[in-house]
């Protein structure tokens, strides 16, 4: 397997990992949101990201990978290459979810955008396709975070506090990968440092006229792109995968 390949499903399976991961988190939220309309934007939301992960990982397969499935269900935990932020837990305050979906939506926008001109065209295709719906949960994101900052003074500080506490993690978002390089050479990706920059840029456009700056100096919290996980990751690998461990005694969770 060439360099090249190896580079391009490491960004596949980070990507993949992180829909798949947060596509879960996501749908926690069916049946307990604050409004009903929010049970169903977040199951919306879930249900595209899921989607996205199993669009992802039939790439990967078609690349000589194990079947979307087994990818996704069927790897130890040091093998998912998820950022630690879409790992956490929802926890009962929905800021929090909302400051993630914030920060994840805004990354991923980008991340499309740019890989529109991939040179690989399966997923310059899939990246054209997923830029289109993630807009939609960019723009649900924006709104309720200009909401509850427009709103009552406990909310908007419930929402800058849940700002605050996801950045360093938001950063994690960004960990390059050991092939960046090729990647950015092969015209693969324009790599992590610069969609970062991009994504900083574009937070600030929107939170800075509510009053919001974010601590530029704060240390990402990282090692999820190579296999190093938070303490939430194994227990929801474990309810994710109960019912396929039933079906295939051979599934690692």
């Amino acid at each position: 397997m060439s360099n090249k390949v190896i580079a391009l499903k490491e960004l596949l399976y980070k990507m993949a990992d992180d829909q798949l991961i947060i596509g879960h988190r996501n749908a926690e939220w069916i049946g307990i949101g604050p409004v009903l309309e929010e049970d169903i934007a977040f199951g919306s939301l879930a249900q595209d990201k899921t989607g996205q992960s199993w669009n992802l990982y039939q790439l990967l397969e078609k690349m000589g990978g194990a079947n979307a499935d087994k990818a996704a269900f069927g790897r130890a935990e040091k093998e998912y290459k998820c950022c630690h932020l879409v790992e956490l837990p929802i926890g009962e305050d929905y800021a929090f979810s909302l400051a993630r979906h914030f920060y994840f939506d805004h990354a991923e926008y980008l991340r499309m955008d740019a890989l529109k001109s991939c040179a690989y065209p399966d997923l310059a295709g899939l990246a054209k396709k997923f830029h289109s719906e993630i807009k939609y949960h960019v723009f649900h994101a924006n709104t309720w975070v200009k909401n509850l900052c427009h709103g009552t003074e406990e909310s908007k500080s419930r929402m800058v506090s849940a700002l605050a506490y996801a950045f360093p993690y938001a950063l994690g978002i960004f960990e390059p990968g050991p092939h960046e390089d090729l990647l950015v050479a092969e015209n693969l990706f324009i790599g992590e440092h610069a969609l970062r920059e991009k994504w900083i840029g574009q937070i600030a456009d929107i939170l800075s006229p509510l009053g919001i700056s974010l601590n530029m100096g704060s240390l990402p919290i990282l090692g999820g792109r190579y296999g190093y996980h938070s303490e939430h990751l194994a227990p929801l690998l474990q309810e994710m995968t109960a019912v396929i461990r039933l079906e295939d005694d051979s599934m690692e969770w």
